[in-house]
């Protein structure tokens, strides 16, 4: 008999682009935007739902405003703790992106992983932070010091992947070498440079490690910063990489599919990837480049 999860995942734009406006508003009235959508996927049935990157908020951080460092809470925080009643609601396990503090001056882009009953299973903490012209974020965020870690639910094991670690296929690895039977990877990434990786990337990793994929993106664009449009198109992809589900480029949406995680072992019985690694060679993949 089938496994089948349903598993979700909600797009959805920011409410309040005004500079003016304090931070601690911003993050209500995106929390509040996110409840019906919440419920709307509880309504549909979805065991395990992924919000985006810091969903309660705008992606700050394309500016360098220190007043951001007020939107981060401690992984068990008044956040998450008002998001424990709906997972016990729906008996819904949920990936709860966040800006974390872990104490004075020590941030983290993390999602917190709760379980249908509402308890915490774990932390991801994003390992990849990139610095470029836009995206400031180790002004914010000090890289993840978690590994790689998978979070057993009620459903079934969930690993984490957040927005730029996509572009890295050693941490992908490394979840599907820890278990993980679905990885969610919330991001907000706006058209241009990496848009065509998008449908890549991802169901390759899913090819790859031979599990489901689940990868979200926020929707419009985002004042003052106005670096681009955020394309939606979050998205649900199968072992063998194909699309089960996918959400449109411009609106707020909830998008689910029914995984059957008996396929990963069908899968892995075709390609043996894992069974043919070769990891006595891989040395100079972890060697520090001068």
């Amino acid at each position: 008999m089938a496994r089948n999860v349903r598993v979700g995942l909600i797009q959805a734009a920011n409410v309040i682009n005004d500079e003016s406006v304090p931070v601690a508003e911003i993050q209500e009235a995106m929390f509040q935007k996110h409840l019906p959508l919440i419920d709307q996927a509880g309504e549909a049935g979805v065991q395990i739902l992924g919000l985006q990157e810091i969903f309660n908020g705008p992606y700050f951080c394309p500016g360098q405003d220190k007043r951001w460092y007020d939107a981060a809470e401690a992984a068990d925080g008044p956040t998450v703790e008002r998001l424990r009643p709906y997972c016990q609601k729906y008996d819904m396990a949920m990936v709860v992106p966040i800006y974390e503090r872990a104490m004075a001056g020590v941030y983290y882009n993390s999602a917190v992983v709760l379980d249908a009953d509402g308890t915490t299973v774990g932390v991801y903490r994003k390992n990849h932070i990139p610095q470029t012209s836009g995206f400031w974020e180790k002004y914010f965020f000090k890289p993840g010091n978690l590994g790689y870690p998978v979070f057993q639910t009620k459903y079934g094991k969930v690993g984490v992947y957040i927005c730029y670690d996509r572009h890295f296929p050693e941490g992908a690895r490394l979840l599907g070498l820890n278990g993980a039977e679905v990885v969610f990877n919330p991001s907000a990434t706006v058209a241009g440079l990496s848009q065509y990786l998008w449908e890549l990337e991802q169901p390759a990793h899913a090819v790859a490690n031979g599990y489901f994929m689940a990868a979200s993106n926020r929707v419009g664009t985002e004042a003052p910063w106005n670096i681009g449009k955020f394309y939606g198109t979050s998205y649900i992809c199968n072992p063998r990489g194909e699309f089960l589900a996918k959400a449109g480029e411009d609106n707020d949406e909830v998008v689910y599919a029914d995984c059957d995680f008996d396929l990963i072992e069908e899968v892995r019985k075709v390609w043996q990837f894992y069974r043919d690694r070769r990891p006595d060679t891989y040395d100079d993949m972890v060697r520090q480049l001068p």
